[in-house]
């Protein structure tokens, strides 16, 4: 009896393979999020200073311009800022907070609103009307408006010497509290019609509990959409994490983010020294960018009436 194929060899035989292989701009973007993620993982490793750490700044190194500008030295290849910080290491280590601030919104935006989107769908009634009227009320105000106000609100209560800390925590609650709708909303559409067919008729007939309906027979019939989701989401999580920070009230300046470096920088940037923001702003681009052709990409290759 021959064995059965590997994960990896199945999804090397599968549709979605062979439309990733044809797909030159899905293909593209996959190399540069990989080189992009892939440096931010080896930041410590790469770079030749710990941008957090007040030690490793000197200020005789400071506003030094990349090295191939006339005053610029190595190891300082984009240049330094006005604390004596490498640029490169700064974006490095920023890229790092703002992946994972992301994936963390994301993750629990997914969590909450599966849970929440399955539970309104298959029980219908007062329970999917009290989540989706609580989900319309959060979709009427924008997302950075509430981000912001759970972010102050969090940064006001929170002891002063556990804001910092916190602050990475404090961003994914912030991102996630008004993006787990979109995940809610669909998961719910999609359970309101499973449940209303024969194999969930019958689990419900052989007495299965609802959970186990729930989670294990109608939630695989819903992953085309929530993958597609969250990986649109997760390039708009990390910008809304950039719009925060660069409004003041994200990372501190102890651990900047991409959004925190652009906040600095900008104010030096009719000065003269306009690495010390265009660096940052095309780091977080091409990880937007990236994110976002994938995201179009999957779409399109998991969309029935386009194969």
């Amino acid at each position: 009896m021959a064995a059965e194929p590997g994960l990896f060899l199945r999804l090397r035989r599968s549709d979605l393979w062979w439309s990733f292989t044809r797909h030159k701009a899905a293909m593209g973007a996959a190399i540069l999020l990989g080189v992009l993620v892939l440096t931010a993982i080896l930041a410590p490793w790469i770079t030749p200073q710990n941008p957090y750490d007040p030690a490793a700044l000197d200020l005789w190194n400071a506003e030094l311009p990349p090295i191939w500008m006339e005053g610029g030295q190595w190891p300082f290849l984009l240049g330094t800022d006005n604390q004596g910080r490498d640029i490169l290491s700064a974006v490095l280590y920023g890229s790092r907070i703002s992946i994972v601030i992301g994936i963390g919104s994301v993750a629990l935006s997914l969590v909450v609103g599966i849970g929440l989107g399955l539970a309104a769908g298959y029980f219908g009634g007062i329970t999917d009307n009290v989540l989706m009227r609580v989900g319309d009320v959060l979709l009427s105000v924008p997302t950075i408006l509430i981000a912001m106000l759970v972010s102050a609100m969090a940064r006001a209560s929170l002891p002063p010497e556990l804001r910092d800390i916190g602050a990475g925590a404090v961003l994914v609650v912030a991102i996630s509290l008004s993006a787990w709708v979109q995940y809610a909303r669909t998961v719910r559409a999609q359970a309101s019609v499973e449940r209303r067919k024969e194999y969930v008729q019958a689990a419900q007939l052989l007495k299965v509990p609802a959970r186990r309906i729930m989670f294990k027979h109608i939630l695989p019939n819903t992953m085309t959409p929530i993958l597609v989701a969250a990986t649109l989401n997760f390039g708009m999580a990390i910008l809304t994490e950039a719009t925060l920070s660069f409004l003041g009230i994200g990372m501190p300046p102890s651990q900047p983010s991409l959004g925190t470096l652009i906040r600095f920088g900008n104010q030096y940037l009719f000065s003269g020294m306009w690495w010390m923001v265009i660096f940052p702003v095309l780091q977080l681009c091409l990880l937007v960018v990236s994110v976002n052709l994938l995201g179009d990409w999957l779409r399109d290759a998991l969309n029935p009436r386009l194969r």
